[in-house]
């Protein structure tokens, strides 16, 4: 038999408590098993460059030369799955677990392989959360700055059967279950909520005419997101003493006990300004956001006005998204997590779905701090949300509950102005803000 050696990325992936669900209903849970591979899997595989060498009853292994389209490939049925699982009961709901590993394979004549690179997939299958898809570092490696998604770093874990301890990184789809607490991570700090530090921006070109404008940018910055209602922004001074040096954003987000890093540059060409800012996880050092200004030069003042006002913008959303979906992996979810997982489904659009979902969250965070008067207010809000744009039962009801939720927070805080109209809260995205006009 010939046998060839190579480097391929693997997927190894299974269903969870398949044992249990055959025997509870053998032939409905292989009837929606095939369905799935008809319909979802094979399709997804095959769009994204794959190849199913082996089956396994419930399970799946599949090549890839490319780690890319392995994790997006994953990442797409994970995601899928959670979609189709809406309303299913729960001994009917089909979930995956998903390994990926990036090594050396054997490739046998008829196709198959073996060797460490598939045990190694096979393996990060099988301590995977349920819908969550696990990577090797070798092959979290080659996707980190490639796909927009959050990886978890869940430290070292010991792989049965593979001699050295192998740094794990985690992806879990929005709603799904948090990864259990490793060693490494119990006893670490908690940084508050909403930090951030905008670091100072670096002037491309070096034009020292230049510099007040990208020192602008940079301190207009800072005093625009410490308006984010409970957010901690690193005072200006401090944020600058990193100018002109090389850091690493995981070192500063230590150092300053920050989340998250905000960090920039310009650069002039003849009569054009280009801005890029990147909006970063400080404890993972993923890329959460980016964008790119093109600007024809006019009055640098107008200029920095208009492109720091829409920065703002978009930060303190893409905040309270980062947050939210820190949230959703929360253990132990206090009274803001649970708000902040509101804000995600608020985040969402407006539908019936989704409102009811952000309510529900808001009314735990609630129950959990009755002090807690921004998850108060956001049941105002989704009721205000649910009369105007749907046919509910009850509608004068709903409203009439919403004008007295926002009575009682005006008396509680009387100088607040969110607690002055019923409308979507500052800081969250476009989609909101469209879905409730």
């Amino acid at each position: 038999m010939v046998e060839t050696r190579k480097l391929a990325a693997i997927l190894a992936a299974d269903v969870v408590g398949f044992s249990r669900m055959t025997r509870a209903d053998e032939d409905g849970t292989l009837a929606r098993l095939r369905t799935l591979r008809q319909e979802l899997i094979d399709p997804t595989v095959s769009a994204n460059n794959g190849r199913v060498f082996k089956r396994t009853g419930d399970g799946v292994l599949v090549e890839f030369r490319s780690v890319v389209d392995a994790v997006r490939c994953a990442i797409e049925v994970q995601k899928a799955m959670t979609s189709r699982n809406v309303g299913e009961p729960d001994d009917r709901r089909i979930e995956f677990r998903v390994g990926v590993h990036l090594g050396d394979v054997v490739e046998e004549s008829d196709g198959d392989l073996m060797g460490d690179g598939v045990n190694i997939a096979a393996r990060l299958e099988g301590v995977a959360e349920p819908g969550g898809v696990w990577l090797s570092s070798a092959a979290y490696e080659q996707v980190r700055d490639k796909l927009r998604e959050t990886f978890i770093d869940l430290g070292e874990e010991s792989l049965k059967n593979i001699a050295r301890a192998m740094r794990v990184y985690a992806f879990l789809p929005e709603g799904g279950p948090a990864p259990s607490p490793r060693p490494a991570e119990q006893g670490r700090s908690l940084r508050p909520r909403l930090s951030i530090v905008v670091l100072p921006f670096a002037n491309f070109g070096g034009n020292p005419d230049q510099d007040y404008f990208v020192d602008g940018v940079t301190e207009s910055l800072t005093t625009d997101l410490s308006r984010i209602r409970g957010s901690f922004v690193i005072a200006r001074n401090t944020a600058f003493s990193y100018k002109g040096k090389r850091f690493d954003v995981k070192t500063i987000g230590r150092e300053l006990n920050v989340r998250y890093a905000l960090e920039g540059s310009v650069q002039r060409s003849g009569s054009r300004m280009r801005i890029n800012v990147e909006f970063i996880d400080a404890e993972s050092g993923n890329h959460l956001w980016a964008e790119r200004f093109d600007k024809p030069m006019a009055d640098l003042l107008d200029m920095q006005d208009e492109i720091v006002g829409r920065l703002a913008d978009q930060i303190g959303a893409h905040l309270t998204v980062a947050e939210a979906q820190r949230a959703a992996r929360s253990v132990n979810p206090d009274s803001m997590d649970l708000y902040f997982q509101g804000r995600l489904w608020l985040n969402k659009g407006v539908s019936y779905e989704t409102l009811t979902r952000a309510r529900g969250y808001f009314e735990r965070a609630a129950a959990l701090d009755p002090d807690n008067l921004a998850a108060i207010h956001g049941t105002a809000i989704v009721d205000t949300l649910a009369v105007t744009t749907y046919a509910i039962d009850e509608p004068a009801m709903r409203m009439n509950s919403a004008h007295a939720t926002l009575t009682q927070l005006l008396l509680r805080e009387p100088n607040n102005a969110r607690f002055r109209f019923l409308g979507p809260t500052p800081g969250l995205d476009q989609s909101l803000h469209a879905g409730a006009r």
